[in-house]
């Protein structure tokens, strides 16, 4: 199978993650981010089976669940510090619940033209908006905006934290 794309922004100019990953039909693969500030995607999918890691071991977090005809089911991070995702996968809309109900974010994702993928992850104040393009399937593309989206914030909490701590 020839490496299919999936490229776009999720989040705005300033407080966004660029996405440049690549789908070859087992494994994801690149970066979302930029140069300096962003990680690193490696994740294998197969037999329902979903695992990798995006960053690095000090900076990154595990991804491991299940991919199914209509739901996307995942752990992003450890145990303890993590958040599940629990995705509904239709036709042309994507949605469900990262995290929590009291501290997590709604997922809603639709295709809008063949090919591409916007929507927003998170609330009014708290969410990103999400605009992909992708020859790879649509849920693919799904997966790749979640993982952005909690890359980003993951950024944005450590960013955070550093400078409340200075």
């Amino acid at each position: 199978m020839t490496k299919q794309r999936i490229g776009g922004r999720v989040g705005g100019l300033r407080a966004g993650y660029d996405v440049n990953l690549t789908w070859d039909g087992t494994c994801l693969t690149g970066r979302v981010g930029g140069a300096h500030q962003g990680k690193d995607v490696c994740l294998s999918l197969g037999d329902g089976r979903v695992s990798g890691r995006v960053g690095s071991k000090r900076a990154g977090f595990e991804v491991r669940g299940t991919l199914g005809s209509r739901a996307l089911n995942l752990r992003l991070g450890g145990a303890i510090l993590g958040k599940d995702l629990r995705l509904e996968l239709g036709r042309t809309h994507f949605t469900g619940r990262l995290g929590g109900l009291k501290i997590g974010h709604d997922v809603s994702l639709k295709a809008t033209v063949p090919n591409r993928l916007s929507g927003r992850i998170g609330g009014r104040w708290d969410g990103k908006d999400v605009h992909l393009s992708s020859t790879a399937p649509l849920e693919i593309a799904a997966l790749a905006a979640v993982i952005a989206f909690y890359a980003l914030a993951l950024e944005q909490n450590h960013s955070f934290s550093v400078a409340a701590s200075s």
